[in-house]
């Protein structure tokens, strides 16, 4: 719905007129330019892409992206978190207005939601227990696996992954699960993990700096064999505001034109994660 000005039958009769409303365009966008209020959904525990540091403020490189896009659009960034499944299930009905958090534009998501812009790539990887007797992958044929709920990692195990973004890798389907454990968050799988080899699982399927930040925090795992695939990761939001998405577009792009992203990429993972390598 777009603002525009009007002048009520009562009001010109009245001889009053009313200076008209600025127009922006679709309603996500009007909403956020006047409310100057842009709403990301994200996840408290999914570092070091988003998290609660010691302050208990969200921080990490998606809540970094999510601030940085909030400012080039003139207004200050909320943030709430709710259920993953409940992001990726779309039709937000205006509760949030983007997700900034680490999501693959599949096909499947795509019939329910927009993906304005992909703002870096990550390599799938598999973390088993440093006990683990794995040492490729093949050794996790048969095994319990975990992931987090209706992400792209449980979508490839269960092998029907279908990621049709520009200059994503090919990627084969590498592993056979014995059993596929989903779990709110990747935080969770790791927990189960942690608590030995084969106690709870055999391994977790996750995002590669995911992986290594569970064990610069001391989790003891250890990464197995190659990446299962490389994903790209865009900013998400509910379908119907084509103004919106060419106005977060046009962010993300400058971001990567002016090495913003790459600056973040680099303060949070040590590498630059935002370009296909």
């Amino acid at each position: 719905m777009k603002v525009t000005g009007f002048i009520s039958a009562s009001l010109f009769a009245a001889g009053i007129v009313l200076t008209p409303i600025v127009a922006f365009a679709g309603a996500t966008l009007d909403r956020v330019m006047a409310e100057k209020q842009l709403v990301m959904s994200s996840d408290p525990a999914y570092p070091p892409q988003s998290f609660l540091n010691d302050n208990n403020e969200m921080d990490g490189f998606d809540v970094d992206v999510g601030r940085e896009i909030a400012k080039r659009l003139g207004v200050e960034l909320k943030i709430i978190t709710p259920a993953w499944e409940v992001i990726t299930a779309g039709n937000w009905q205006g509760r949030w207005d983007m997700s900034v958090g680490s999501m693959t534009p599949t096909t499947q998501r795509a019939e329910v939601l927009d993906f304005p812009a992909i703002y870096y790539y990550v390599p799938a990887a598999f973390a088993v227990h440093k006990d683990s007797s794995a040492q490729s992958l093949a050794d996790l044929n048969g095994k319990t696996i975990g992931v987090c709920g209706g992400c792209t990692y449980e979508a490839y195990l269960n092998k029907n992954l279908v990621i049709d973004a520009v200059g994503t890798p090919e990627f084969t389907y590498d592993v056979d699960a014995g059993e596929i454990r989903s779990y709110e968050t990747d935080t969770n799988a790791f927990d189960d993990l942690r608590l030995g080899d084969g106690t709870r699982l055999d391994a977790v399927m996750s995002a590669l700096p995911t992986i290594m930040e569970a064990i610069k925090n001391n989790y003891p795992l250890r990464v197995v064999g190659e990446p299962g695939f490389y994903e790209p990761l865009a900013v998400a939001t509910d379908k119907g505001d084509d103004e919106f998405n060419a106005k977060i577009a046009e962010a993300v792009q400058a971001m990567h034109d002016d090495g913003t992203l790459a600056a973040l990429s680099e303060k949070w993972y040590g590498v630059d994660y935002t370009t296909v390598k």
